[in-house]
């Protein structure tokens, strides 16, 4: 069975590098095999790009005289590998967040030579990459972007038939948790500790001894936050999208999200959470303070501070004026992140 695997991906990355060799385009992002971020910035540039002058791709095989944008570092280097294109290439790399103790960074100084551009989607990730030898003259930032055609507010209307749907109780205080947070891509049981899973179980713990508190759940391997959440009886419902843009309706639900993370690139619940007119508190990760002005459409906190996340989220909750402001002024604000306005970007200051 695992020789029938192996040679499956073998032949499809063969085709792959043919289709990648015969191709027309000038510019091939190499994404995740995996249906998750890295593969819907890659097919939204495809969609924004004029003329679809880029190609998508899951493998850097057959690729000449063009310009290789990585999508994350994952899919450049591992901790053992460079996967390298054919020298007649331009090299672009979107590394989204930087861990503590991460092997690659030992790396660096033997793809310095090789990189023509370092992307990243904020400035705090920026400095870490200065941190660990990237020159600070070969680092783009360019925000991940957001389609404001699919991701709004809704009507009241709208929202409480999204509700019943989801069996959430009239009087409930809906939150929102819709990232992977668990190890692997089985249950999840094991969490990830970046992601914050822990932390944001322990504010919700806290806030349901004050509120009628109700949890919506999506994507995969979210078992510790389920388990958690079944131990402290709070109730929730969880779906496993097959489908990313179907997870609109599940923000137009939701009355607060929350990102307690502890490194983080995006992440792009940001983006949506303001497009669709929900209030957010988060950490100060990824994109948070590049896009979040503290008090005006949204709440920033710093990493691991329990009782300030748990103090901002109840005080969205206790005044209705206030989550109508940060609503309001998200919408407002995330306009400018329209991936209409970010493909450009990644056109004249990437691929140009």
């Amino acid at each position: 069975m695992r020789f029938n695997t192996i040679a499956s991906l073998l032949l499809t990355s063969i085709k792959e590098g043919l289709f990648n060799y015969f191709s027309p385009s000038k510019v091939f992002y190499i994404s995740d095999r995996a249906d998750w971020v890295i593969k819907d910035i890659g097919n939204a540039l495809f969609n924004y790009l004029p003329d679809h002058q880029i190609k998508v791709t899951n493998v850097y095989f057959g690729i000449r005289n063009s310009i290789v944008h990585y999508g994350s570092i994952t899919s450049f280097l591992t901790s053992k590998k460079i996967k390298s294109p054919h020298k007649s290439n331009k090299i672009i790399v979107s590394w989204f967040h930087v861990l503590d103790g991460d092997k690659r960074a030992d790396l660096i100084y033997k793809v310095i030579p090789i990189v023509d551009i370092w992307h990243t989607a904020s400035h705090l990730t920026k400095q870490k990459l200065i941190q660990i030898g990237i020159p600070i003259e070969r680092i783009m930032v360019i925000p991940l972007g957001i389609d404001t055609a699919e991701f709004m507010p809704v009507s009241r209307e709208i929202k409480n038939n999204y509700r019943k749907k989801f069996r959430v109780p009239d009087d409930a205080i809906v939150i929102g948790s819709f990232q992977k947070d668990g190890s692997g891509w089985g249950e999840g049981l094991e969490p990830k500790l970046e992601k914050g899973p822990d932390i944001f179980c322990d504010i919700v713990e806290q806030l349901s001894k004050k509120f009628n508190i109700y949890v919506l759940l999506t994507g995969p391997s979210r078992g510790y936050v389920k388990k958690r959440l079944e131990f402290a009886q709070i109730p929730f419902h969880h779906d496993f999208l097959d489908n990313p843009i179907s997870i609109t309706k599940y923000f137009q639900s939701i009355d607060l999200y929350l990102v307690c993370s502890r490194e983080e690139g995006g992440p792009k619940a940001i983006l949506e959470s303001l497009a669709c007119g929900v209030p957010l508190v988060s950490t100060r990760v990824g994109m948070a303070s590049d896009v979040i002005t503290h008090g005006e459409n949204g709440f920033l906190a710093d990493i691991e501070d329990l009782d300030e996340l748990f103090i901002l989220s109840k005080k969205i909750i206790d005044s209705p004026l206030l989550a109508e402001k940060f609503s309001l002024n998200g919408v407002s604000s995330i306009q400018k992140y329209n991936w209409k306005i970010i493909s450009n970007n990644y056109a004249k200051y990437l691929y140009s």
